[in-house]
């Protein structure tokens, strides 16, 4: 193996902005600052999510990013500020250097994430199941 997964992450961290939970809690309900919750489905209904947070799931991020695919989200073409979480900061380090990479202004990370907002006291609300 030529590089493991702490080595692309660390690596990506490098080279995006990582915020502080209570940085990204600060930011939280500002206007023009879009959360971004890319964990799957399921942590979501296991879990919880942040109140007003977009689902995003990593599989089709980049497909919702890039204004040529026929996956395109006019979301991510809407001039925001995007803060990326994930459960622990890992996955949202490679999608905020992946998205940056394609071009995204403006995008981070919370540092620790959804298990560090939690463990603030960050706002979490509960996901309803998916009908089967």
């Amino acid at each position: 193996m030529k590089k493991t997964v702490k080595q692309l992450v660390d690596e990506a961290t490098s080279q995006i902005e990582t915020l502080s939970v209570q940085q990204a809690r600060d930011l939280y309900g500002t206007e023009n600052v879009t959360f971004v919750d890319i964990r799957d489905i399921r942590e979501l209904e296991r879990e919880g999510q942040v109140p007003g947070a977009v689902h995003a799931p990593r599989g089709m991020l980049e497909f919702w990013v890039d204004p040529e695919s026929p996956y395109h989200r006019d979301l991510f073409a809407n001039g925001n500020r995007f803060v990326f979480f994930c459960a622990a900061g890992w996955r949202s380090a490679l999608a905020t250097k992946a998205v940056q990479d394609m071009g995204l202004p403006n995008v981070c990370h919370i540092d620790g994430g959804f298990g560090a907002w939690r463990e603030s006291g960050g706002p979490i609300e509960e996901r309803k199941p998916r009908a089967s």
